[in-house]
């Protein structure tokens, strides 16, 4: 039998044991709804209204009062960005939203990953100095920065903190941290990208405003700083930021903005770059479109470029910077390919599919690897052998930086800071998610560091069922693959991490079959009781020549809407497929 990737079991996502009350929505959407944990009407409320309070974040008070005084006293306010999509949005979300709302002496510093690395660094505070700042504000960074912050708090530099990443034992002395994943924080979402605190922080700073009544004193409009959603809704899904309510919330007035043609200038030059239609853009294509794009400046150069295309007014520069963000990322995809295909030969070399041969933490490492692409091909090896994988660059001065990606389970921040327990001389210094961490180590510890990270890992895989499964949300009926059914399930959303978006599976027979560019499928599909012929297309599939002549197969998909020549028809997007007949 022939299967797409690794054999799978396709599997009936189980419903939720509590009662669900959805009101009047199609069953279907409300059997969906209630597989994904929901269990109420209110839960579909996606309006701002019912975002919870910025105040109940600790040190959200602290940090208002230092941004007060700044905007008063018109200090200089340095925003200190990562180099990644969520940093880009957030720096761009601090920028624009602290000008908004009357600071007038507002830059920023992105790290060059490949010269200083992550994070407020005492390094990146001799950047900053040059800048003369009375403030430093950092985004999706900090919370880790014990050096750095005491750097600067020696130059005489208050320095508020913004992060969402895990803490550490040690916090950092700065003056004030914005963080939801503090011990004790009382905020109801831990799943804040950075991007959502930087835009929270904002929300408290105008609440204060108002109070103080800034905005009537000096005649000035209040700022809708609603008009941020859109860098909001892209950060976050491009973190793959889990999607519960709040975030779904910030992600679908996000997409509203740009749907209805209010998305900054510089989004509408990568949206339009990507070939993507605006009016109809999802959360999907914030993921797998949108971020790969802004991403590739801090794979590949310099995310610098990536700020400032979000945060250009000049049109034409915009779609400049677009098209060098675009040319960077096909530069990405030639540099992980060849990675990719390195990898899959050392995977061959130890018989992956042979579940026997296969480390239960998998560490990679070549010295031709490229730093900014080793988190992506982590994660392509990772969904390959549904195993947590390190991928390993070389870094200078003796070092290698790895990046870490893991599965349901597996918190691979928790595996590091386990390691760094028992073996406190191996790793230099790590950080990170439970499904996405980032560290460093010298070459010389490699060794002894992959022998670690599989004994750390084996410990909770013994626990876990490692059966890779599909799940879905049943068999849709030919009344359901329709135009309609389709929108009604991409307006259900926003769909992602965490909050799938909608899967079907069922027995088809092959009407019709051929290759795409080498490595695509596309198939005429009819159920075998049916009448109705579906278009379907699979993506990067193995071996695409073994599918031809094919008579029947079993197929998870997701249902789509094709445009073409100005019509709209459904289409399946394959996500795996295994042979019949």
């Amino acid at each position: 039998m022939y299967y797409q990737g690794i054999k799978k079991t396709i599997t009936q996502r189980p419903l939720s044991k509590k009662p669900a009350q959805f009101g009047d929505i199609h069953p279907l959407l409300a059997r969906i709804y209630a597989a994904r944990g929901l269990t109420s009407a209110t839960e579909l409320d996606r309006s701002l209204a019912k975002l919870p309070s910025p105040w109940l974040l600790s040190g959200m008070t602290d940090m208002v009062a230092y941004l007060i005084t700044a905007i008063n006293e018109q200090q200089r306010i340095c925003v200190v960005a990562d180099y990644d999509a969520d940093g880009a949005t957030s720096c761009a979300v601090a920028i624009k939203g602290l000008q908004l709302l009357g600071a007038k002496n507002v830059s920023f510093v992105v790290p060059d990953r490949f010269k200083y690395g992550y994070g407020l660094t005492p390094e990146i505070v001799e950047l900053v100095k040059l800048q003369n700042p009375d403030i430093i504000i950092t985004v999706d960074n900090g919370i880790s920065s014990i050096d750095g912050v005491k750097a600067a708090k020696d130059a005489g530099i208050t320095v508020l903190v913004t992060d969402h990443h895990l803490p550490p034992a040690e916090l950092p002395e700065a003056d004030a941290i914005v963080n939801p994943n503090l011990v004790d924080d009382k905020f109801p979402s831990g799943a804040l990208a950075g991007v959502g605190v930087m835009f929270y922080v904002l929300m408290a700073l105008r609440s204060r405003l108002r109070e103080c009544h800034w905005f009537e004193e000096r005649q000035l409009a209040e700022p809708n700083l609603a008009q941020l959603l859109d860098y909001v809704a892209l950060g976050t899904v491009a973190d793959v930021a889990a999607l519960d309510q709040v975030n779904r919330i910030l992600v679908h007035q996000g997409l509203q903005r740009i749907r209805t043609g209010r998305a900054h200038i510089g989004l509408m030059a990568l949206i339009e770059v990507s070939s993507k239609n605006a009016q109809t853009l999802v959360a999907t294509d914030l993921g797998f479109s949108i971020g790969p794009r802004l991403n590739a400046a801090g794979r590949m150069d310099d995310m610098a470029l990536g700020i400032e295309c979000l945060l250009t007014d000049d049109p034409q520069l915009a779609k400049n910077i677009a098209h060098q963000l675009d040319e960077l990322n096909q530069n990405r995809r030639g540099v992980e390919d060849v990675m990719k295909q390195q990898a899959m030969t050392y995977l061959a070399q130890m018989k992956p599919l042979d579940e026997r041969h296969l480390p239960a933490g998998f560490c990679l490492y070549d010295k031709s690897w490229h730093q900014g692409v080793i988190g992506i091909l982590a994660s392509r090896i990772k969904d390959r052998i549904h195993r947590p994988v390190i991928a390993f660059a070389p870094a200078g001065d003796d070092l290698i930086k790895g990046s870490a990606r893991s599965i349901a389970g597996v918190h691979i921040r928790d595996v590091l800071s386990d390691i760094a327990s028992a073996y406190p001389h191996l790793l230099s210094k790590f950080g990170g998610h439970a499904m996405a961490a980032g560290l460093s180590l010298k070459m010389h510890d490699y060794p002894p560091f992959a022998l670690a990270f599989d004994e750390m890992v084996g410990k909770r895989l013994a626990h876990l069922d490692l059966e890779q499964k599909v799940y879905s949300d049943g068999e849709l009926s030919e009344q359901e693959m329709t135009v309609e059914f389709a929108e009604l399930l991409q307006n259900a959303g926003p769909w992602g991490q965490e909050f799938p978006e909608p899967l079907f599976d069922d027995v088809f027979d092959v009407i019709q079959v051929r290759i795409l560019k080498d490595k695509h499928l596309k198939l005429v599909l009819r159920k075998p009781d049916g009448q109705l012929l579906i278009d379907a297309i699979v993506f990067f599939i193995d071996q695409p020549e073994n599918w031809l002549g094919l008579r029947q197969i079993k197929a998870a998909y997701k249902l789509d809407i094709n445009e073409f020549r100005g019509k709209r028809s459904v289409q399946f997007i394959v996500q795996y497929l295994e042979k019949i007949i």
